[in-house]
């Protein structure tokens, strides 16, 4: 058996009066959205990269860029179904995704497991199988004055 590990990273500024979606859903409650080409899901975009990176397959810009019309506006949650796809036409299983968020507004932990309900059927594993983890900035750097916001993934893989 073949067993790799894959790191993702993605980072957006956050904007007044754009909608929030994080981990495949949306946040209304929070004050600012971020910006992006597509939904600019920081999550989903992070564990596409582990995923993908895992594999030795580039990074989810390569694959989905924002240069490219098609994805503009398109709900993240089709990238990571598309990269779980290309995944399983090499041959590889995921095993588990570990995510960390780093965001001051709004709190993540009252909507952890509605977003392991969405993200967990996209990859085929079961919610046990994704992690997801929330901390602020504590009011430091560009995340802690609330300009942006960011989310790290690890992702196993195996054949």
């Amino acid at each position: 058996m073949k067993i790799r590990v894959g790191m993702g990273f993605d980072v957006h500024v956050l904007e007044e009066g754009r909608p929030f979606f994080l981990g495949g859903i949306q946040l209304t409650e929070a004050k600012k959205g971020a910006v992006g080409h597509s939904d600019a899901d920081v999550l989903i975009h992070a564990i596409c990269d582990a995923l993908l990176g895992a594999a030795n397959m580039r990074d989810i810009g390569f694959h989905f860029s924002n240069k490219d019309e098609r994805w503009k506006g398109k709900d993240s949650k089709f990238f990571l179904k598309e990269v779980t796809r290309m995944l399983h036409e090499q041959g590889w299983k995921i095993g588990n995704v570990d995510c960390t968020i780093t965001l001051e507004n709004p709190k993540i932990n009252p909507h952890i497991d509605a977003m392991k309900k969405v993200l967990a059927p996209l990859m085929n594993i079961s919610e046990e199988e994704v992690s997801i983890k929330a901390t602020t900035n504590e009011k430091l750097g560009y995340v802690g004055r609330e300009e942006g916001m960011n989310a790290y993934a690890v992702a196993l893989i195996s054949k």
